[in-house]
Parts: C-alpha cells; structure tokens; sequence
C-alpha cells in the first residue's frame, strides 16, 4: 500500500521510523494544516512529496491514508479519505464519539474500502505472549484482570497539551485504548460498564515548550476508575489518572484459577510477560519465553497488517474493534454521570492471534 500522511505531528517520527523497515508499506505523501510542518519532513525523505490535505486526497499515487491528526479531528478526515476512495488507518481513539463512528463504519461499507485504527501495540510479542499464556491455559479459566495507567499529567512534558483537558481528551479517552484494546484482545469483548471520575484542578500549568507556564483549563476527568464485564463473565478493573504522582501497581494483570499474569506497558510492543501458578507458587514470578507476536515490531504495524492480510479475512487492528473499543470508553464516562451501569451497543471479535514471527 502507498501510505499518503495527514498530519505531521509528535507521533510520526515513530512511524517512520517503522515504515524504513517495512516492504509492505510504502509513504509517498504528506500533509498538515500548517505547510511548513509537512515540507520539513520531506526534507530528508526521498520521493515523498509535501502536499495540502486536499491534494493528498485526490492523488492517485495514494492508496491508504493515515490519519495523524488530533482525535476531534478523526472522522472528518477519515470520511474525507473515504469519500476519495481512500483506504483509512486512523490513530487512536477511532473518533471522537460513537455517533461519529458509526458514520465511518457506514462510509467504509459503502465505499468497499478497508479501515484499521491504533493501538497496534497488541501485535507486539508483549501482549500476543500474554495472550498465548491465557490461551493455552497457564492462568486457567480467567477471573479477573487489573489495569492501572497513572501519571501527573502531560502538561509536564508536552508543549500544547490542551486537547488534553477538554471532552474527548482526559486520561481514558488518552491511555484508555492501549488498555482496553488489550484487555479485550485478552479476554473478549466487554458486555456492560461502571465507572467513576473526578478531577483535581480546574488548571493545568504548561511545563515545558514556548508556552511554559500558561496555564490550561480542565473541562473533563482527570481521573477514572470503571469496572468493565466482560461477555465471558471476567471482571477487569481500569484505573485511568493524570491525577497520581507514582504507582508500584502493575499496568495489567490478569489473574485465573490456577496462576497470575503481569504483562508490560501496553503502549509500547515487547516486555517480559511474567507467570505466577497457583501449582509453583514458592517459585514467585517466572519470565515467559517469547512465543508469539510481531517481532521488533513498532507503530504503524497495524496498518502494515491490514496491507498483507489475504482478502477476506479480517486484519486485526480492525474498525469493529476500534469501535467497540471507543463504545466502552464512551460508556464508561456515560456511567460517571450517571452513577449507573451502561450495557454496550457493540461487541467484536478477538483478533486472530499473531504468531512469532518477523513481518519486516
């Protein structure tokens, strides 16, 4: 696939960095609202051009678009793309709102055309050792699962951090998909949620950058806390906070009848996976070899899995989970206002597993 780039900000040197290794894809566009941003990454790619939007859209040369833009922004550019013919990777949360994915999922049928939405990190051998840990049984049948992402806020290193702290920002909407991504690629879809918020401070103070020290103003929760219900019955608990100084708690946690799991952050690919058996127990914590899973893998390998995969089959970094993975987000802050349970309006599938294996 010829990969054409809207939006040339932090996050794509990391998926440059990814597609110099992959045959798969291949970037032959650029594109952002400010020009200058888009020339200056083409400065040291050959044969990548610098576009505006409007042209990368209607360019020939461009078979996928990947959409790097700010989360309120998503959908628009997405159905965009579409509208042009575009096949569309998006990064992370999939939209804004459910409302609005809803209108891409209908665009992409009508258009026959494939859409894929971050996180990738699932591919990774982290989580996919995790998963063939779960799945031949070492844990036994699954109980229940912790997740827990805490940090004093992004204002401390991030120069613009206001998207931050406003509706569609916040702590869930930000880390909650590296987190609820796995937790369902771990243990299936979610049936119903539960959840709690509260936030500390009505400003945020800029740490870094320009503007250091102008303060921003919060408009959302900064901290979470949900209980999601898995369709199998397994209860995992999400603990999502920009309000926390440290934490010794695991990121996730996945506990059975018969052992523990401790997996490594979910926002990056690899890590040791650690196994505690109920069999072995005086033992402690052993490391788990390596056994499945994109190796050396990095972002952008969820669009490079939507490029090889056969036609027919689903690739794994899919829109059905990207949706329902945003509709347990959306839920969970419905719940914090409500005080009530929320069922969910979507399901997916678990991804097919990933083998061990090199995809470059």
């Amino acid at each position: 696939m010829r990969v054409g780039v809207v939006g040339c900000g932090a996050i794509l040197p990391q998926y440059l960095q990814t597609f110099a290794g992959l045959t798969s894809v291949q970037l032959v566009a650029v594109a952002d609202l400010e020009p200058a941003r888009a020339e200056a990454v083409t400065a040291d790619l050959r044969g990548v051009r610098a576009l505006t939007v409007d042209d990368l859209l209607a360019d020939d040369e461009v078979d996928v678009v990947l959409n790097l833009t700010v989360p309120a922004a998503h959908a628009e550019v997405s159905l965009r793309a579409m509208a042009a013919g575009k096949h569309v990777y998006t990064e992370k949360p999939f939209t804004s709102t459910t409302e609005q994915a809803t209108q891409v999922l209908d665009a992409a049928r009508a258009a026959g055309v494939l859409v894929g939405c971050a996180p990738d990190t699932v591919l990774g051998t982290g989580v996919q050792t995790a998963r063939k840990a779960v799945d031949d049984g070492l844990v036994g049948a699954p109980v229940f699962a912790t997740a827990t992402m805490l940090t004093p806020g992004h204002e401390r290193w991030h120069p613009n951090p206001d998207f931050y702290y406003v509706p569609g920002g916040g702590p869930l909407m930000d880390m909650g998909p590296y987190y609820v991504t796995t937790l369902v690629t771990l243990l299936g879809p979610v049936a119903s949620v539960v959840g709690a918020g509260s936030r500390t401070r009505g400003l945020r103070t800029i740490g870094t950058g320009p503007r250091e020290g102008e303060q921003v103003p919060v408009s959302t929760d900064s901290h979470v806390t949900a209980v999601l219900v898995h369709e199998s019955g397994v209860l995992s608990t999400l603990v999502m906070s920009f309000d926390g100084v440290a934490t010794r708690a695991p990121n996730i946690e996945v506990h059975g009848e018969l052992g523990s799991l401790v997996l490594p952050d979910p926002n990056y690919f690899d890590g040791d996976v650690e196994l505690c058996t109920l069999a072995e127990r005086d033992a402690g914590w052993q490391v788990l070899p390596v056994s499945a899973g994109y190796r050396g893998a990095g972002r952008g390998y969820g669009l490079a899995d939507m490029a090889v995969t056969p036609a027919g089959q689903q690739h794994r970094a899919n829109e059905e989970l990207g949706f329902h993975v945003l509709d347990v987000m959306e839920s969970v802050l419905a719940s914090t206002a409500s005080g009530a349970s929320v069922p969910m309006r979507s399901t997916a599938a678990r991804p097919a597993p990933v083998p061990l294996g090199d995809l470059a």
